[in-house]
């Protein structure tokens, strides 16, 4: 996906996800609307991805979750979300997000989902991933260095297969879920919660437990 397009995705969220998802007390899969769904993960694979700039800084700060849903589980979690952003300066979440997730040799987190199931980079989770990415039909980009299983490019990916239901019906969205996140995500937005570095990514961490439980309960309903 390119960066005109994750822009986009990231101009669209703040406006119509949060009053969405922080509504979603009982979910129905009959007519849903798939797009908060898709730009949740959009988000999380942005601000996951790369330190969030300015442009998406000030959207989340323009978060407005319905008012009487402010005491929902998604709609703490997107309040959480937009005082983290209101407290927060671009350039401070550069050296968060780099002792996160990068440090020197590696950050207090390693994101990918072979260190949290293995606990070695570049493992068989990877492989059975690559696997899978392909026969949805994507195909590693030259320019990215980063292995697939990183957990932004795993929110992303989810975000895509969303977005292009009669290509990719739920049953497949449910078993990329099932099979690739599910088993160590929620750990890593606990550890994120809990890491020492985390100020603005603490609340980063608290709304990614929120949706995956939202998005556990949706998967597990009845086709």
């Amino acid at each position: 996906m390119t960066n005109e397009e994750n822009n986009s995705k990231q101009r669209m969220t703040a406006s119509t996800v949060a009053k969405k998802l922080s509504a979603a007390e009982e979910i129905e899969q009959e007519g849903q609307d798939e797009a908060p769904r898709a730009n949740a993960y959009g988000l999380l694979g942005a601000l996951l991805a790369a330190p969030p700039k300015e442009e998406l800084v000030s959207l989340l700060r323009q978060i407005d979750p319905v008012v009487e849903d402010r005491s929902s589980s998604m709609g703490e979690a997107w309040e959480v979300l937009r005082l983290a952003a209101a407290r927060a300066r671009v350039e401070d979440l550069d050296d968060e997000y780099h002792a996160l997730f990068i440090g020197l040799g590696r950050g207090e987190l390693v994101p990918y989902a072979s260190w949290y199931l293995t606990g070695f980079m570049m493992d068989q989770p990877l492989a059975v991933l690559r696997r899978d990415l392909q026969a949805l039909g994507f195909e590693r980009q030259s320019d990215v260095h980063e292995p697939e299983d990183h957990v932004a490019a795993l929110c992303e990916t989810m975000s895509i297969i969303i977005s292009l239901p009669e290509e990719v019906p739920l049953a497949t969205q449910k078993h990329f879920f099932e099979e690739h996140m599910q088993p160590w995500i929620s750990t890593f937005f606990l550890d994120l919660q809990k890491a020492k570095s985390a100020r603005f990514y603490r609340a980063v961490g608290q709304f990614g437990c929120r949706f995956l439980e939202f998005e556990k309960a949706y998967l597990s309903m009845p086709a």
